[in-house]
């Protein structure tokens, strides 16, 4: 192996370190195995009990755990919205409630349609958690402490409410319970240190309808060989500052005119991560 390809495996593995809690040091050795689905649970009041679900959560995506969803859980249309006002406040209002007990983060409707937002303790711990939750296949988005999750009039309260909120728990829980303040402030300089060199490309969606803003859609596929591929490559394009996430084998990478006009960024990334995971015997 070249001198230059030993040092960006060597600082692309230093880049995990630093985004990774410490308990998934050795995280090359993780199976995407899923766990059973905790069943909801109910109050007094006959309403979920979201912060009395889970005793436990699965791995996360970015250590190589399995994705919560199998398939991207995306926002609603502004059109489908239009069409069913009543239902999706009442989706909202159960989001945010459930957001809030199980993440203790103050949750409320988003000024744009298909949204909540998410008032985090940081800037960091938004773009954190941002990256984190994408890769759990559940659309996200950040600006500065504000997370947004997704939200819709069909979603369903033992699916797609549960699924959104089953992400936020278990991600502030790895952030507020596996993360010590010396590595979150490590994050926070790893994260400047990239968006200096390029910006943080994501899937674009049009603010005033809460859906992928042009024709392409917000993201692009690539095949991978196996899993582990799929996994690899997936981490090492977040830690390149290219949102990414997986189904199964099969890679995805951000699409967007407007931070990556042509896609660029993208395509330079994605070659270099897959000359790197073919220096790793991945590919």
């Amino acid at each position: 192996m070249h001198v230059d390809d030993r040092r960006e495996l060597e600082e692309l593995d230093l880049r995990l370190r630093v985004l990774l809690p410490e308990t998934y040091q050795e995280w090359e050795t993780l199976e995407p195995t899923p766990m059973r689905s905790a069943g909801l649970k109910y109050g007094a009041d006959g309403k979920v009990a979201w912060d009395q679900i889970w005793g436990s959560f699965c791995d996360l995506a970015m250590a190589g755990g399995p994705p919560h969803k199998g398939r991207l859980l995306e926002p609603g249309s502004k059109d489908a919205i239009d069409a069913d006002p009543v239902r999706y406040e009442e989706v909202v209002d159960e989001i945010c409630r459930g957001v809030t007990l199980a993440s203790e983060l103050p949750a409320q409707a988003s000024d744009t349609p298909g949204w909540v937002s998410v008032d985090c303790y940081s800037e960091t711990m938004a773009s954190w958690l941002l990256r984190a939750i994408v890769m759990e296949n559940v659309a996200a988005r950040s600006h500065g402490r504000e997370l947004r999750l997704p939200a819709a009039p069909h979603f369903r309260l033992e699916k797609e409410i549960k699924n959104v909120i089953t992400v936020i728990a278990k991600t502030t829980h790895y952030w507020m319970g596996h993360m010590s303040r010396a590595q979150k402030s490590a994050i926070a300089d790893l994260f400047a240190k990239m968006s200096a060199s390029s910006p943080l490309i994501e899937p674009a969606y049009d603010d005033g309808l809460a859906r992928r803003s042009f024709s392409g859609g917000g993201w692009r596929d690539i095949p991978c060989v196996t899993v582990n591929a799929a996994v690899w490559m997936m981490r090492a394009m977040v830690a390149n500052n290219v949102l990414s996430r997986r189904e199964e084998t099969t890679l995805f990478v951000p699409n967007n005119p407007v931070s990556d006009p042509n896609g660029v960024i993208v395509a330079r990334t994605v070659m270099s991560v897959h000359r790197l995971a073919a220096m790793r015997g991945l590919s």
